[in-house]
């Protein structure tokens, strides 16, 4: 029997969201029924009810969440109803060209549920990222519910599922920071203050937070940046290079996802060392470099989609840090909020207040 629960929904570009009534069907084969915990609002949420994704609204918000298996459909065995698990929005199929090169994180064929969630009229719903965790139940492909410690308070695991894990992941999969390396990361919001994160725990020496707000360099400061750049005021390049002895650092990772921020990343760099990519660009956006720099600085220009993360792998890995108390994921939740509180948070985002607003049910 389809369930009815209260969800957030974007209904037009730029409109405010609402509360409506959503209609969630019993889980068909291969999927999973959510009873959703906590899910944090991300600035993705933001990019999708503004129509900087795609146009396909009505959208069901919400993606980064924890809860547990309500009920699971036929052919199920990676969950059974009671489990605890963290939503990954990439599903990787096993079975494409790119799971079986044992790159998974590439996956061409990720999973989602087949079934539609609808509103109460029936017009079909988009979730956010194949999810829509801004309901109290949300229906899913089972191999985007990744069981996990249930120990872990929601709030934080939550946050596993996309920021968090993009920003460890850009620093520890893609870039393979190591012991002894100089990182640089441009922006210091979720997902750049988990890059920094990242690197302390793969064991960076130096790792330097740049951005132009005060408030978010004191906030690097906790997750592990050794030094802080204010870029409203520094020449980030110059200052990255000051730091260290005129060379430029190992990895420099770009949080933010433009231009500028890109270029000065390529150039804070030292010669043969990596620039990461995290930061998601709008379509309209082009960068311009000389091919000789390209050519003549050597190392290695990458981009880092979901952190290059295996969610069965990842999820239980970093949940077992948080609790072993070596990677502070209650650090990143600002504020919990009820469901209704979703478009205040959006603002909140918009003036740089929050690294994370998580909805409580």
């Amino acid at each position: 029997m389809p369930n009815e629960v209260r969800g957030v929904i974007a209904g037009g570009k730029g409109e405010p969201v609402r509360l409506e009534t959503v209609i969630v069907p019993d889980p068909g084969p291969g999927e999973v029924l959510v009873r959703v915990q906590a899910s944090g609002v991300c600035h993705t949420d933001l990019h999708y009810r503004e129509g900087a994704i795609n146009d396909d609204f009505p959208f069901l918000l919400g993606h980064e969440a924890a809860g547990t298996i309500e009920s699971v459909g036929d052919g199920v065995a990676n969950v059974a109803p009671g489990d605890y698990v963290v939503i990954a929005w990439r599903a990787p199929c096993g079975a494409c060209r790119s799971c079986l090169r044992g790159r998974p994180w590439y996956c061409f064929d990720s999973r989602n549920a087949t079934q539609k969630m609808t509103l109460a009229d029936g017009t079909p719903l988009s979730p956010a990222l194949g999810i829509g965790a801004f309901a109290e139940l949300t229906l899913v492909d089972a191999l985007q519910a990744v069981k996990v410690n249930p120990a872990a308070r929601p709030e934080a695991a939550g946050l596993i599922g996309c920021g968090i894990m993009a920003g460890l992941g850009a620093a520890l999969n893609t870039a393979q920071v190591g012991r002894g390396d100089s990182v640089a990361v441009i922006g210091c919001g979720g997902v750049g203050d988990a890059a920094i994160a990242g690197s302390r725990l793969g064991g960076a020496h130096t790792i330097i937070a740049v951005d132009v707000d005060e408030r978010k360099l004191e906030w690097a400061k906790d997750f592990g940046a050794t030094h802080t750049v204010n870029a409203s005021n520094t020449d980030p390049v110059e200052a990255i290079r000051e730091l260290t002895n005129g060379n430029g650092v190992d990895v420099a990772i770009d949080a933010v996802g433009t231009p500028q921020t890109y270029e000065q990343a390529f150039y804070a760099r030292d010669l043969a060392g990596t620039v990461v990519l995290v930061g998601v660009p709008n379509p309209e956006m082009r960068i311009d470099l000389p091919l000789l720099e390209v050519f003549g600085r050597g190392g290695t220009l990458k981009s880092s989609w979901y952190g290059d993360c295996l969610p069965t792998r990842d999820f239980p890995l970093y949940i077992d840090l948080y609790l072993q108390g070596r990677l502070d994921l209650d650090r990143f939740v600002s504020e919990t909020i009820a469901i209704d509180d979703v478009e205040e948070a959006f603002h909140r985002i918009e003036r740089g207040e929050v690294l994370r607003s998580v909805v409580v049910f």
